[in-house]
């Protein structure tokens, strides 16, 4: 499956989101240190009430050490500063999703390590700054699953 990574989560009730999502999808979720709260945060655990045991979560003290550990076939990093659309992107399995922290995104230097063409937005009005971070990751994977036909899915 996807391969979801959070550069320096913020605030916990997004990640126990995400950690639902991930459970919920079959991604692999990554969180990169530092962190601003701790794993058993109560607010988290809450958000992704009992869903935590069926999630993959791992932890990487950088993106560095996610790239080795992990990697991906390609990544897409998802900022508000760029123009691509994330529906312009063929997503395919092992692919690495990446999110940057809740009040100021991805860094610029982190930016420059992916190549422009793997730069993904998700469209909005104009003078909005941003979405929530666990709808923008829900819409991304959703996109992304829907791409490889929703592959390992329960279906109707």
């Amino acid at each position: 499956m996807f391969h979801i990574v959070l550069v320096e989560p913020e605030i916990p009730p997004n990640t126990g989101n995400i950690i639902r999502l991930s459970a919920n999808t079959g991604c692999y979720l990554h969180l990169i240190e530092p962190m601003g709260f701790p794993l058993d945060d109560a607010r988290m655990r809450r958000a992704g009430l009992d869903y935590h045991e069926f999630a993959e979560v791992k932890v990487h003290p950088n993106f560095a050490a996610f790239v080795a550990s992990i990697q991906p076939n390609r990544i897409w990093a998802f900022s508000s500063k760029v123009n691509r659309l994330y529906t312009e992107a063929t997503f395919a399995e092992n692919d690495a999703l990446v999110f940057g922290p809740e009040t100021r995104g991805l860094s610029q230097e982190l930016l420059q390590q992916i190549p422009e063409e793997n730069r993904l937005t998700l469209p909005m009005r104009p003078h909005s700054r941003s979405l929530n971070l666990s709808n923008s990751v829900a819409v991304a994977v959703y996109e992304a699953w829907r791409q490889l036909d929703f592959q390992a899915a329960k279906r109707p």
